[in-house]
């Protein structure tokens, strides 16, 4: 089975390098005119696309492959009150660059919006907003240039009940428009919606899902995981990329739900040996650990020392 590592937006090597700069709506709104508000935005928009290539180039050159961009690329790229901030024609070239060395070096990348954007909300308002915010992202990836472009989400809010919150998932979800539901993957989360409720509605409509190992440690029906991953692994047959997988390690104790700065390298080996067993093929799974890109070199020499006979094809893709 080949295994291939990835790490979450912030490269902590890189420590004065950060594609999320912001800027918030109340400082935007304090500029005097209304050419200082788009001076301002160009200019974050601008250093935050200079640290995207940065941090794409140094994942080059340590050969990784694999890599979340963030949400906050823009700023206040879907602010309702922020008219004629036309970013995606001033940085047009500047996009395609970025798309053009993602494609070059074979690279997958994704994006996960944030628990803000609510498909299944019970308040229409809340629901306009999240196509607001999914269209940015579909957008980024259309200026990209990048066609296997994946945006993770979480299933939503369970008022109502799972059952009832699972079939207005899937209602709304059918109302959105056609680039929004080529680029969903559907992920369960720690509280609500367990790797089963997500595996319903992924069969349901027929879209990918992405298995989080820590939520479903925390969050499940005492179901099998192997039983989880069989299905899982069905659920990305006919993609273009191998399923993929969340890996985050408890910080405390075993169901606390916060990531711990690393990832304990035992318990990594153990489910990637369980997965092998399985027969499949291949797997890209992202590390989701404070310690970011750090972590995801220290489970490498950790896999090092504990299967020394794994063969490495670079840095961060491994053969079991």
């Amino acid at each position: 089975m080949k295994v291939r590592l990835g790490y979450v937006s912030i490269s902590l090597n890189l420590p004065k390098i950060s594609s999320s700069s912001n800027v918030t709506y109340s400082y935007y709104n304090k500029l005097t005119t209304e050419s200082e508000r788009l001076q301002k935005l160009i200019t974050v928009t601008r250093s935050n696309l200079d640290d995207l290539y940065t941090i794409l180039k140094y994942n080059k050159k340590n050969q990784i492959s694999f890599y979340r961009i963030t949400s906050s690329l823009v700023p206040l790229a879907t602010h309702p009150e922020v008219l004629n901030w036309n970013f995606r024609e001033l940085f047009y070239d500047y996009f395609n660059l970025i798309g053009e060395y993602i494609k070059l070096n074979n690279f997958r990348v994704d994006t996960h919006p944030n628990e803000f954007n609510v498909i299944n909300s019970v308040n229409e308002t809340t629901v306009k907003n999240t196509i607001r915010n999914l269209m940015f992202h579909v957008n980024l990836f259309e200026d990209l240039q990048y066609e296997n472009g994946k945006m993770i989400l979480h299933v939503g809010g369970k008022q109502d009940g799972i059952e009832k919150a699972s079939i207005r998932f899937i209602e709304n979800y059918n109302t959105m428009p056609q680039s929004i539901k080529s680029k969903v993957i559907l992920e369960n989360d720690d509280k609500s919606f367990t790797a089963t409720d997500t595996l319903k509605i992924c069969n349901s409509l027929s879209i990918p899902m992405v298995l989080d190992i820590h939520h479903f440690k925390c969050n499940n029906n005492k179901e099998s995981l192997i039983e989880i991953l069989n299905d899982f692994f069905k659920t990305w047959e006919n993609q273009p990329f191998p399923a993929k997988v969340h890996y985050s390690s408890p910080r405390n104790h075993k169901l606390d739900r916060k990531h711990a700065d690393y990832i304990n390298p035992i318990e990594f080996v153990n489910f990637i040996k369980l997965c092998s067993y399985l027969g499949y093929d291949s797997l890209d799974i992202m590390i989701e650990a404070k310690n970011k890109d750090l972590a995801l070199f220290k489970l490498a020499k950790d896999i090092k020392t504990l299967k020394p006979n794994w063969k490495w094809i670079d840095n961060s893709t491994f053969l079991v």
